[in-house]
């Protein structure tokens, strides 16, 4: 089978009405990451991919790739497609197939009971909990029902079931368990506990990981502070937010910080960004899009490098202390350029007071040249692949109407 077909992404960076970009994007990730099932097997017939591998001929294509789509079980797969590296692989491998396992049993799809031996951290992405299962357990699944085995005995639960319920019946049978979610709005989770394998990988020189951190504040705080940010997204950027419905499945805390504030995505985590708390509302805003539109980009760039000479050379960043590749650059512009679009709204808002103006209009200058910087950088040096021509025509637009904002037209 040949590379998949890419859609024509010419509105990667701000959607047109009626945009289904990410939706097919999406679709070939979810596609890809189910063909990395077939090389989950082990000669053990308790280890959970062989598990996995007896359940597989039995589910619905269509769960299957429902159960993907949810961001823990997607990132295992996305890493696995990405890492040639043993142990990783053995130890995202059966995660992964763990998972699945407890996902088919949680909606009733088990033909029959289905046992195996897992330690670790298992996460119901369903009912937001998890477990930290030590050595020597054994999962036996039934349709609807769990029930563990450990030196200390047995235990189990009806699922699905309240967090509540679970933790306290396996917290009495001595598993450890806790909550791993804090609900938001629609589809969009707070991480309380996070499962990605690549949280403590940094890139960037000012940070160091991503661990889970409330910063002092509770959940309900972060909830508040965080829809009101994506409140002024839905108003403002309403064909962004959108695609957010569709992608954007956790946000992990990581700190409160009132005078600077970090963030951070992954390529292989889609549909989780990490962000901290910050008092001013329009810095969350500018997070939470930036972050997303990494996710949008990354979903790509598994698929297709849209630069030939992605990785080499360097180059200055607008953005970054650090020099950067052009696949860097990219990711900065493709990230800004929308926040343009949103202080050029914003700025349109008649009924706003003159000081609150004033601060919108300087700030759209400032993105605006840190946008029109990165172009100068990334549009002459850039070589696009095929698939990654339309993205860089569609940069270039946006960079040509931006012009006139900085009195460069």
């Amino acid at each position: 089978m040949g590379p998949p077909q890419l859609p024509r992404c010419h509105d990667l960076t701000l959607p047109v009405a009626g945009s289904s970009t990410i939706r097919q994007l999406l679709s070939l990730a979810l596609l890809q990451a189910r063909s990395t099932l077939s090389g989950l097997s082990s000669p053990e017939p308790t280890d959970p991919r062989a598990a996995l591998r007896r359940l597989l001929p039995t589910l619905d294509p269509g769960f299957l790739l429902s159960a993907l789509r949810r961001p823990s079980r997607l990132t295992l797969a996305r890493c696995l497609a990405t890492s040639p590296l043993e142990p990783q692989r053995s130890s995202w491998g059966r995660s992964l197939a763990a998972s699945l396992c407890l996902d088919a049993a949680e909606v009733g799809l088990l033909p029959g009971p289905l046992e195996f031996a897992f330690e670790g951290e298992l996460l119901s992405e369903r009912s937001g909990w998890v477990l930290r299962l030590p050595q020597g357990t054994h999962l036996l699944l039934a349709s609807g029902q769990i029930e563990l085995r450990t030196h200390q005995g047995a235990s189990s639960s009806t699922l699905p079931a309240s967090p509540e319920q679970i933790e306290e019946a396996l917290q009495n049978a001595g598993v450890p368990a806790q909550r791993a979610h804090f609900p938001l709005w629609d589809n969009t989770v707070l991480l309380l506990h996070d499962t990605n394998p690549l949280a403590e990988i940094e890139a960037h020189p000012a940070k160091s990981g991503n661990r889970v951190d409330l910063g002092g504040h509770s959940p309900e705080q972060w909830r508040d502070a965080l829809q009101g940010a994506f409140q002024v997204i839905q108003q403002y950027l309403p064909e962004i937010a959108h695609e957010m419905d569709l992608l954007l499945g956790h946000i992990g805390p990581v700190g409160y910080f009132d005078q600077a504030h970090l963030s951070a995505s992954y390529l292989e985590a889609t549909g989780v960004v990490y962000l901290s708390l910050h008092p001013h509302r329009m810095t969350l805003v500018e997070a939470l899009v930036h972050e997303f539109q990494h996710n949008k980009l990354n979903l790509f760039l598994g698929l297709d490098p849209a630069l030939e000479n992605a990785d080499w050379p360097l180059y200055a960043s607008p953005v970054r202390p650090d020099p950067r590749p052009l696949r860097g650059v990219l990711l900065a512009v493709h990230a800004f350029q929308p926040i343009v679009k949103l202080y050029e709204r914003l700025c349109g808002e008649p009924t706003a007071r003159e000081s609150e103006q004033g601060w919108r209009r300087q700030r759209l200058g400032e993105v605006a040249r840190l946008c029109r910087e990165g172009c100068d950088v990334l549009l002459p040096h850039g070589k696009p692949t095929v698939a990654g021509r339309p993205l860089l025509e569609e940069i270039r637009e946006l960079d040509e109407r931006f012009k006139m904002l900085l009195g460069a037209g």
